[in-house]
C-alpha cells in the first residue's frame, strides 16, 4: 500500500486555516462572554458591610441584569445600584416601590401603615434625618441595607431612580460554604 504524500504547500495552508479557525472561535467566545456580562449576567463582589447578616465583605455574587428589562423590581429584592446617587456601586435591599409610603417608628420600618417583618435586618432602623413618612414617587424606589445601623442607603442618599437599578443579586458563588441562592 502506497501512502499519498501531500505537497508541503497544502500542509501549510491547512495549518494556517486551523490557526485562523481557532482565532475566530476564541474572539467570538470572548465577544459573547462580554455581551453576556454587560447585558445579562455579571459577577459582583461585596465591598461594604451595609448588608451584613445577609452578605459579608468579599463574597461574590451573580447579578441578573436581564430581569428588570422585562419585569418590575419587587420588594425584598437585593439590588445592585449604579447611578448618580453614589460614586460607587451599592448593594441594598429594595423596601418600597412607587406609590408606597415608608415610615420608621421605634426602630422598625412601616410600609403602607403595616410593620415590616424583616428577619434579615441587623439592628434597629432609624430615620437618620430623613423626614418621614415619605411616599415613593413614580420612577423611584426606597432601599435600605440589612445592617441598618451601619448602612448608607435611602435615608442618606434619598430615593433611588429606578434607572439606577443595574440588576438584582440572585446567587452567591463565593465562599463555597455559602454557595447558593439569596433571600
Amino acid at each position: 500500500m502506497e501512502q499519498e504524500v501531500k505537497p508541503w504547500r497544502n500542509q501549510r495552508k491547512s495549518w494556517q486555516k486551523e490557526v485562523r479557525e481557532w482565532v475566530v472561535s476564541i474572539v467570538m467566545a470572548i465577544g459573547i462572554a462580554l455581551l453576556i456580562q454587560n447585558y445579562a449576567f455579571a459577577q459582583a463582589q461585596v465591598h461594604q458591610s451595609s448588608m451584613y447578616g445577609t452578605l459579608e465583605e468579599g463574597q461574590r455574587l451573580v447579578e441578573d441584569k436581564l430581569s428588570y428589562r422585562f419585569t418590575e423590581p419587587e420588594r425584598g429584592d437585593i439590588v445592585i445600584i449604579d447611578g448618580p446617587e453614589s460614586d460607587i456601586r451599592l448593594i441594598k435591599r429594595l423596601i418600597a416601590l412607587p406609590g408606597d409610603t415608608v415610615d420608621m417608628r421605634e426602630g422598625a420600618v412601616y410600609l403602607n401603615g403595616a410593620k415590616l417583618d424583616e428577619p434579615y435586618a441587623n439592628g434597629q432602623t432609624f430615620p437618620n434625618g430623613l423626614e418621614l413618612p415619605i411616599t415613593v414617587p413614580e420612577g423611584k424606589v426606597f432601599v435600605l441595607g440589612d445592617n441598618r445601623e451601619k448602612s448608607i442607603d435611602s435615608r442618606q442618599l434619598g430615593l433611588i431612580a429606578s434607572s439606577s437599578l443595574e440588576g438584582k443579586a440572585v446567587f452567591r458563588i463565593w465562599p463555597l460554604k455559602k454557595f447558593g441562592g439569596l433571600h
